[in-house]
């Protein structure tokens, strides 16, 4: 497996500088990638979540990938409605080209009424839309030109170099525990990307994605989820978010995704609540303990 790290691209006391940490402290631990969120419009409810200030996902990998290289480096995820499918096409195989180890697309449906609405974008049809747009995106990463008829987006002739550089082609990890989510990475996804999911909801969802993708004559998307970190001193009863327990309680959780094939695994040390988070220091101590006690980046493997 490989192992990244969610940088995290807002907040109070969040600068420049403590983003190129993040992304120092995660190279100098080993991890292999690393991944920032999304939100464009910061309303009243993505606040509660996720206080400004919130630094923009695309520029900052591109910042990153300027200053600290040896890092695959993705987004957790795109609100792929947030955006024209040319421009986030554009957007992320620039970034895929003049970053030497790639970049991965996340992509979700988003979740905020308020910031759909601030963006003109219709909540209750934003699922088609991500539908429609992915399609596109991925139909201008490999024709040039390209042209498009859809019920949200048409175009005739646009040309759309340059193609990503990563071969065979630039990942798309679709986000989302739903079944409806599960449909979408089958069939447009190169992984599936469910974030505090439980084991045994992955367990069970494994198969049915096989079987879609299956339907849709693709590839099985890979598992490879976004793990939020929760440590605790006694070991959690019952169903549970993996990576949330004791240190032995996640190694445990870890080895069985490894069991179940997962490729990639991402850690998130962003707590529920904003008042709760610790500084980058906090992060980096996190980290550390993870790699100490519970997996090797370097290898790929659960200690």
């Amino acid at each position: 497996m490989k192992f990244g790290v969610n940088i995290l691209n807002f907040g109070p006391g969040t600068v420049p500088a403590t983003l190129l940490q993040q992304a120092v402290d995660a190279r100098e631990l080993g991890y292999s990638f690393a991944m920032i969120s999304d939100h464009v419009a910061v309303t009243a409810d993505v606040q509660e979540a996720y206080p400004a200030p919130f630094y923009d996902q695309f520029v900052l990998a591109s910042h990153i990938a300027g200053r600290v290289p040896g890092l695959t480096l993705g987004t957790t995820v795109t609100v792929i409605p947030y955006r024209h499918p040319l421009h986030t096409a554009r957007l992320a195989a620039n970034i895929d080209c003049l970053n030497a180890d790639g970049f991965i697309l996340g992509a979700g449906v988003g979740w905020s009424r308020a910031e759909c609405a601030a963006l003109g974008v219709p909540f209750a049809e934003r699922g088609r839309i991500t539908d429609e747009y992915l399609t596109a995106i991925r139909a201008a990463w490999s024709e040039d030109p390209t042209t498009f008829r859809g019920e949200y987006v048409s175009y005739e002739g646009v040309r759309t170099a340059p193609a990503p550089a990563t071969a065979p082609r630039l990942p798309v990890w679709v986000g989302g525990n739903s079944a409806t989510a599960l449909g979408r990475a089958a069939r447009l996804g190169e992984g599936w990307h469910p974030y505090l999911a439980t084991l045994s909801a992955m367990r069970a969802a494994l198969p049915v994605l096989a079987e879609q993708a299956e339907r849709a004559e693709r590839p099985t998307p890979a598992l490879v989820p976004r793990l939020q970190v929760r440590i605790t001193e006694a070991r959690l009863d019952g169903e549970h978010p993996v990576g949330h327990g004791t240190v032995d309680q996640i190694r445990e959780d870890l080895t069985a995704l490894a069991e179940l094939g997962a490729t990639h695994l991402l850690l998130d040390t962003n707590p529920d609540s904003p008042g709760l988070r610790g500084t980058a220091a906090d992060d980096r101590r996190l980290l550390e303990l993870l790699t100490e006690k519970v997996l090797d980046p370097a290898t790929g493997t659960i200690r």
